[in-house]
């Protein structure tokens, strides 16, 4: 949302959309900008992923490694294939990594450039939105207010767990309600001051759509993902 603490934002959407490669089944996948702070986070997230160097897993401090299986490699390439083939702008990756980026051992694994595209045309019926990868991929769209966003959180199959991210409690009650985000999981980015001593909730707070979901409230009718600012 236009008043989210973009500094929490940042890294957990960086981290949702890349930790893991992109594989585990929180792993941030649309993220949804209101359009007054789109550009100044876009800038942002694109220096974030210039930083992308791809690691050993078994090494700390590794944020990238490999995808699973040569084919989900293919996966990749060809859904960002599909991304260009539709006129959607690519905004960070979008392109192999080179040899000298893969230097042995990292050359014998199926590593992939985590990839942020803007395509042309939100409608989540589309193939790029309602389609999984289990790649690092990320497609952005643009929207104007809180009930935009949340008729493309729902509209897709997925639907395990989602974030939004406001400093504005109507906007929580209108995501958390019941015609708000129908994912199983939801998560809150919320920063206040009030006079309040203190406030009990049902969500997480401060957090992306990946992290440790042990013991969080899981399930529902659908099956994966949403990231609201």
């Amino acid at each position: 949302m236009n008043d989210a603490d973009l500094n929490l934002a940042l890294p957990a959407v960086f981290f949702g959309a890349i930790g893991t490669a992109g594989q585990r089944c929180t792993s941030t996948r649309r993220l949804y900008l209101q359009r007054s702070i789109a550009p100044a986070f876009i800038e942002r997230l694109q220096a974030a992923y210039k930083s992308i160097l791809p690691g050993d897993p078994l090494v700390e401090g590794t944020l990238l490694g490999p995808l699973h299986t040569e084919r989900a490699t293919a996966i990749h390439a060809t859904t960002i294939q599909t991304l260009r083939s539709s006129g959607a702008e690519i905004l960070a990756g979008g392109r192999p990594f080179s040899s000298s980026d893969l230097s042995d051992p990292l050359s014998r694994g199926f590593y992939v450039r985590p990839t942020v595209a803007l395509p042309k045309s939100p409608n989540p019926e589309q193939e790029i939105w309602s389609k999984e990868t289990f790649t690092p991929l990320l497609n952005v769209a643009i929207f104007d207010d809180v009930e935009e966003a949340i008729e493309w959180n729902n509209a897709v199959p997925q639907g395990l767990s989602s974030s939004i991210w406001t400093r504005d409690v109507r906007n929580i009650g209108k995501w958390i309600g019941p015609s708000g985000s129908d994912c199983g999981i939801v998560n809150v980015g919320f920063t206040a001051i009030s006079k309040c001593a203190l406030i009990i909730v049902n969500f997480q707070v401060n957090v992306g759509t990946s992290g440790a979901e042990i013991g969080a409230a899981f399930g529902g009718n659908k099956v994966r993902i949403f990231f609201y600012l």
